[in-house]
């Protein structure tokens, strides 16, 4: 009974099986392979007999432990622009058999470019004789080639797009599948659709892989133009092959989804000419429409059915009711402005190293966006799967679409040709998708002809779909007839090529009452969005490393971790990370805020929220490569100033002598749904205990607009008689928004110690007080020091940009500073241990003292944090005994101008003091030649 029992239940599940499929069949599973390294396959006729190895399918090659082992000749798809790795004794070790560490971008287990076989045999079914019989493969790396029973089918070079084939066979098929990842079209070696920076040049097909059986009159696609005004929606149903019959009928039905109420459009029946490949119709969306926004992503789900003579199809497709536009410098959406908060997304999946097709892994990814106020993703040089346009649509994200394209264009070469072709394919897949708000070609081309050829690739689609927004390319050209400047100059860092440390950020003390507007002049009166702004680096995390468990592996990351451990630094490395982290907190809030501080400012594009592992590790994100935070900042204070609503505060400064009267303007970027009438705007400013010491409040209408004036502040500081942190918080009563920021007041008299140390900037006359006895504060200047001791490290404020080894050594060469701020020499100096504006005074062209030369286990008072590539024990303050006496050393400039240096006439005063109290006993005593050793 019971053999019978199990034999009936196999029987149900495999009739459910059969009948659930009998118009598809799933070809994922177990696949025939074989490596073709010497492209010989064709010639060869592979695919005429059943190939040995095996593999599974969805998936990548290399990932299955196909290819070659990484070594000092793999072809990497990617510039290097450093290229010591291939050279330098640094990294001899980690060019040895069995020890292969890179540190430009993540490692791939294998690695392979050329072409490789995909086999399988299938059983199609009789019944299927008189169908269109497809084989679809979602997501292929790059060009495939079909055969079936030793006929070659078809070829198809779409990158980003299914490929599909029409099979005229049934019975037993032997289908191969030829996938070349080779660069056949010079797209460009650094587009993150083919590099290895980030996700990986890959092999294979992923997504489903598919068998399906269709009329033979069918229905090729269908897109859906949306009229918000006109509350109707136009359906364009394209038909492909032939009948035997003279017509078909159709019906189109929609209805809303994903909301509270669910609405029945009303259908439309009508008889189709099969000898017309067109059918177009509109369907009346009512009174009661609704419209797809980040605010409430509404959508609806349309039913195209087809009844022939050889049978019925039927396909759906999702849209939303939104008009995304330009309005003057600004963008809308159903008539909302809105300002583009967003950061890229460069194809990075560690685990992969291809495109996730999972659901959840995309909704992470936007809920992340989310959480840290952003409304906006940029696919930097490619196109994502249908998966991540689908849960855009659900969570509500605008998203800027690339054709997967940086390098060279308008030179009449194959890549001009394909990336038309390549768009169009992009549109007719993804089109109707309501969150696919923005095209363009790619990222900051290259050739002479780019402004004639993009401004014509802009003009093609403007004039045949006008759903979205184009533009010529990311970050140039510009070209009056793109409908936003993607523009380079309104970014906290600009000017940094001229001058390294020539950006806002280094150059000038510290304020926030500037804004780009200037930047946003130069151009036509059009949106502008800062182009990948930020690029603010921090430490590794190392407790990342675990985390790679896929293909791709963060040697790079072993590598910095062990060379930190050589300079005997491991175990600094977790505040290394928090430290540099608050900096880079403190850079992205600033580089926000002033865009949101911008007139008429269109929106920027972060260059990341998250890490980008490629290009000589990019470590720019307050997320890591897996979206997830590293423990400095979370969702909820980033939020804060980075969001629908922001309270700003333009102050002229940000540290302040009590004999002065503190002064902030206060200013709202608000761009919420609807207005907010009678708003309270309340503000305080609290001391570090957070007792209050001045509060107001201000009753505002708000409109969507920003640098929307609301108050001023004017604090007395007379009453602040030690040198202190304040916090002003400004906040919309009622509601969780909130912003606030740290400033410091210092008294206009100090009261210096009795016995105040020698103080002197010459090594020599240092040295001999020093062995008499004598407190000596010695001021080291960059200038003394010899280059290897870090006459050649410069110092700004800002940490390092996108990283050192992709940006030749450009400057600044340090992530901040770290110290421990309970340490006695800080007690007229508040400080958190990381670098704030009351540091900037003070790092700002100072010293970064080379001491690995100094006892392994000797800490400075204040550390540079260095670079990750080289790891060095950097010193900004350190003491030592010397002799009968005692010695501070010091790298910043506490002696010049200290009437305007506020902050470094308070550090100065704050070591003297400490200099001259009993605490003053430092533990080692480094040798004086270590120290002359350091000097010129």
């Amino acid at each position: 009974m019971n053999n019978k029992f199990l034999l009936f239940i196999i029987c149900v599940i495999f009739c459910s099986c059969s009948n659930k499929s009998t118009q598809q069949i799933d070809l994922s599973g177990e696949w025939f392979f074989a490596l073709d390294s010497n492209d010989v396959g064709i010639t060869e006729k592979w695919y005429e007999h059943p190939l040995a190895e095996k593999i599974k399918l969805p998936g990548s090659l290399q990932e299955q432990g196909f290819g070659n082992d990484v070594d000092i000749n793999t072809p990497w798809t990617g510039q290097i622009a450093d290229r010591s790795w291939y050279t330098s004794d640094t990294y001899e070790k980690y060019r040895q058999p069995g020890n292969i560490k890179i540190p430009f971008w993540l490692q791939p287990d294998k690695h392979y470019v050329g072409v490789a076989w995909y086999q399988c045999e299938v059983q199609v079914p009789s019944s299927w004789e008189k169908k269109y019989v497809e084989l679809e493969l979602e997501r292929t790396h790059w060009e495939t080639t079909l055969f079936v029973n030793g006929e070659k089918v078809g070829d198809n070079n779409a990158l980003q797009t299914p490929h599909r084939y029409m099979i005229n066979k049934t019975g037993k098929l032997l289908l191969s599948i030829r996938v070349d990842n080779r660069l056949n079209i010079p797209i460009g070696i650094n587009a993150h659709s083919v590099s290895d920076h980030t996700q990986s040049n890959w092999n294979g097909v992923v997504g489903n892989i598919t068998l399906t059986a269709r009329p033979t009159f069918h229905i090729d696609n269908i897109q859906v133009y949306p009229d918000v005004k006109g509350q109707k929606a136009k359906v364009v149903v394209s038909f492909a092959g032939t009948s035997a019959g003279k017509s078909a009928q159709i019906q189109v039905k929609g209805k809303s989804f994903n909301s509270e109420v669910v609405k029945e459009l009303t259908p439309v029946n009508a008889s189709v000419d099969c000898k017309n490949p067109q059918f177009s119709c509109t369907l009346d969306m009512g009174d009661d429409m609704l419209t797809w926004s980040e605010f409430e992503p509404n959508l609806y789900q349309l039913s195209v059915e087809i009844n022939t003579e050889e049978g019925k199809e039927v396909k759906n497709t999702t849209f939303g009711m939104r008009e995304f536009k330009v309005d003057g410098t600004r963008f809308s959406i159903n008539g909302t402005p809105v300002f583009l908060r967003g950061t890229l997304e460069c194809a990075i999946f560690p685990l992969t190293g291809y495109a996730s097709m999972d659901t959840a892994y995309w909704e992470k990814i936007y809920r992340r966006c989310k959480e840290f106020g952003l409304n906006h993703v940029r696919f930097h040089s490619w196109c994502p799967p249908r998966v991540a346009f689908e849960v855009a649509d659900r969570e509500g994200i605008y998203l800027q679409v690339e054709a997967g394209g940086w390098g060279l264009v308008g030179d009449g070469g194959s890549a001009d040709k394909w990336f038309m072709e390549e768009s169009e394919r992009i549109v007719k897949e993804f089109g109707n998708h309501p969150s696919f708000c923005v095209l363009t070609y790619g990222n900051e081309p290259a050739g002479g002809k780019q402004v004639e050829y993009l401004s014509s690739f802009v003009d093609h689609w403007k004039s045949k779909d006008q759903r979205r927004i184009y533009i010529a390319g990311a970050g140039w050209p510009y070209t009056p007839n793109s409908d936003f400047w993607s523009a380079y100059d309104p970014r906290l860092n600009f000017g940094i090529f001229g001058g390294e440390l020539n950006s806002i950020i280094n150059r000038e003390a510290p304020r926030s009452d500037f804004d780009y507007r200037e930047a946003t002049a130069r151009v036509a009166p059009m949106p502008s969005v800062s182009h990948e702004i930020g690029q603010w680096c921090v430490y590794p995390n190392f407790k990342e490393i675990p985390k790679y468990t896929g293909l791709l592996k963060a040697r790079n990351f072993e590598i910095f971790q062990e060379t930190l451990g050589d300079h005997h630094l491991g175990d600094l490395a977790e505040k290394f990370l928090f430290a540099s982290g608050r900096l880079q907190t403190l850079c992205y809030k600033e580089e926000i805020e002033a865009a949101l501080r911008t007139p008429g400012f269109g929106g920027f594009q972060l260059l990341d929220l998250h890490d980008f592992p490629g290009q000589g590790s990019a470590l720019v994100g307050v997320l890591d490569a897996f979206w997830d935070p590293k423990g400095y900042v979370d969702g909820k204070e980033y939020s804060m100033f980075c969001n629908r609503i922001v309270p700003l505060a333009r102050m002229s400064q940000m540290t302040w002598s009590n004999n002065e009267v503190f002064r902030a303007s206060l200013e709202m970027s608000y761009f919420d749904k609807q207005p907010l009438k009678n708003a309270s705007i309340e503000w305080d400013i609290t001391d570090a205990s957070k007792k209050v010491l001045v509060s107001g409040k201000a009753i505002k209408d708000l409109q969507q607009d920003n640098c929307i004036p609301v108050s001023s502040v004017e604090f007395q500081l007379s009453e602040i008689k030690e040198p202190s942190k304040l916090t002003l918080t400004v906040r919309v009563a009622g509601t969780k928004v909130c912003n606030r920021w740290n400033f410091w007041v210092y008294p206009s008299l100090l009261d210096l110690p009795s016995e105040k140390p020698y103080v002197t900037s010459d090594f020599n006359d240092a040295i001999t007080h020093a062995k008499a006895g004598g407190n000596v504060l010695y001021c080291l200047s960059k200038m003394a020091l010899k280059e290897d001791k870090g006459g050649a490290i410069k110092v700004g404020f800002s940490p390092i940009f996108w990283n050192t080894a992709w940006s030749g050594k450009q400057a600044p060469h340090t992530l901040g500073i770290y110290c421990d701020p309970t340490h006695p020499v800080f007690n007229a100096f508040p400080n958190d241990g990381y670098s704030d504006y009351q540091w900037w005074d003070i790092v700002t062209g100072s010293a970064a003292i080379v001491m690995d030369d100094f006892p392994a286990d000797y800490r400075p008072l204040v550390h540079h944090i260095d670079d990750w590539f080289t790891n060095r024990k950097l010193g900004l303050l350190f003491e030592t005994k010397m002799g009968k006496g005692k010695m501070m050393v010091c790298g910043a400039d506490i002696m010049h101008n200290l009437d305007k240096r506020i902050s470094a006439r308070q550090f100065r005063y704050s070591i003297e003091k400490y200099m001259s109290s009993e605490e003053f006993d430092p533990a080692y005593e480094i040798e004086s030649d270590v120290i002359k050793g350091l000097i010129k």
